[in-house]
Formats: structure tokens, C-alpha cells, sequence
């Protein structure tokens, strides 16, 4: 088999995730490995330890040594096995096509919105980061268990003039955002689900391209009780 037809074998039915948290310390340390980076880079398609050699410094045994490492980790997973020359070759392919480290992986040492001030941009970072575990570790039991997780992106720029119609938006959304709580809230529903909500904003990189003219938004509908009652302040998980 040659490293085209590797390669060429389809993606779309090999059930491989777009974005995996990795929440595991001796996971996270096998994919910041440069090498191993650039190999779960490679295996976003199928390949072997003979199509790795061929596009990295290495040999197809260092290769090999490499893949084994990514599978003990569940980093990567066996597509097949094929005889080549007398010898078994085994085609892998990257568990997903992209990945994110959960702080978890720093154990107490990473990111949480408990030990920080509220008012500080270091407040923003890390519930960015509590967002990343919760949904990460959410995301993979729904997965396993064959659902769906419910989720509500909105990620849209917007250019303000000055630094006072900054402040009355911010004055204005947070109204919103309080009152849409107030009314759609509903603590005694008996097939209710606590929600995480978040709204931040932070200024744009310097030296970005021009964004788009129109939002971009990315919403997946959710239920929402029939009852109301005065929302409750979100708690921080313990």
C-alpha cells in the first residue's frame, strides 16, 4: 500500500472528533511533544510509520515509537492493519483533528475564577478557562453516551467610537442580560438543568485583519421552563 492510497482512506467515516479536550497530565505531556505535534497534525488523515518518515526527520522505528506513545494515550486509534513486505503495517489516524489542554492538567496550580479578583481581566481568562473544562469534560460523557449537549455560542466584533458607548453598552447589556434571567428563570421546574451563562468582551489583537461586516453567530436551541422566578446567583462548582 502506498503512502497516497494511506492517506487517501475517508476521513468522514472514521467517526473523528473535530476538537477533544485533553484533560489528562501524561496526555497533555505526549501532545506538547514537537514531534508528536506535528504527527497528530499529519494524522488528521490516516497514516503509518512509513508515511510519517516520509514527511518528518525521522526513521520509521522512531516513528513507530512515537504512535505507540500517542495510542497508549488515546491520542490516536488504529484504522487497520496491512501486509507490507513481510511486515505488519498499521494505519492510525489522530482521535481529532484538533485539541485544547483542560487546566485540569495543571492540577491545583490551574486556572480558577474563585481565586480571583471579579474585577480584574484575569477574572475573564480563567472562567474562559473553567468554561473550557466543564464543556470539555460535558461534551465527552454526552458523547459517550450517544446525546447531544445543549450549548448557545454568539461570537460577533463590534467597533465602539468612544469609551462612554462602551460603558452604556455594557450598561445596557448587563440590563438585558437581568431581565431575559428574571423572566425565562424557573427554579422549581421539575426537569430543569442549571445553565452556565457568560457574556465577555475583550478588545480585538492589534494588527487583525478587518472582521466581517455582519455578527457571526452560532446558537443550538435549548429548552427553557414554562415557569418563572427570581434567578438564584451562579454558585461556583466545588
Amino acid at each position: 500500500m502506498t503512502a497516497p492510497e494511506l492517506l487517501d482512506l475517508a476521513v468522514s467515516d472514521l467517526e473523528v472528533s473535530d476538537l477533544e479536550v485533553i484533560d489528562e497530565p501524561a496526555a497533555a505531556r505526549a501532545a506538547l511533544d514537537p514531534i508528536r505535534a506535528q504527527i497528530l497534525a499529519l494524522l488528521a488523515s490516516p497514516g503509518s510509520a512509513t508515511t510519517l518518515a516520509t514527511s518528518l526527520p525521522l526513521t520509521r522505528q522512531q516513528a513507530n515509537y512515537h504512535l505507540r506513545v500517542l495510542e497508549e494515550h488515546g491520542l490516536v486509534r488504529l484504522v487497520e492493519e496491512r501486509q507490507r513486505r513481510g511486515l505488519v503495517e498499521r494505519v492510525m489516524v489522530a482521535t481529532a483533528r484538533s485539541y485544547a489542554l483542560s487546566p485540569v492538567v495543571l492540577g491545583d496550580s490551574g486556572a480558577d475564577p474563585a481565586r480571583m479578583d471579579r474585577l480584574s481581566t484575569r477574572y475573564l481568562v480563567a472562567v474562559a478557562a473553567r468554561m473550557l473544562r466543564e464543556v470539555g469534560d460535558l461534551a465527552r460523557r454526552a458523547d459517550r453516551a450517544g446525546q447531544s449537549l445543549p450549548t448557545l455560542t454568539i461570537d460577533t466584533e463590534i467597533r465602539f467610537a468612544t469609551a462612554a458607548d462602551r460603558a452604556a453598552f455594557t450598561a445596557e447589556l448587563a440590563e438585558t442580560v437581568q431581565r431575559l434571567a428574571a423572566r425565562y428563570h424557573d427554579e422549581a421546574a421539575p426537569r430543569g438543568r442549571w445553565h452556565r451563562l457568560i457574556v465577555a468582551a475583550h478588545p480585538s489583537p492589534a494588527g487583525r485583519p478587518d472582521p466581517r461586516p455582519t455578527p457571526r453567530t452560532t446558537p443550538r436551541t435549548t429548552s427553557r421552563p414554562t415557569s418563572r422566578s427570581t434567578p438564584r446567583p451562579m454558585e461556583e462548582p466545588t
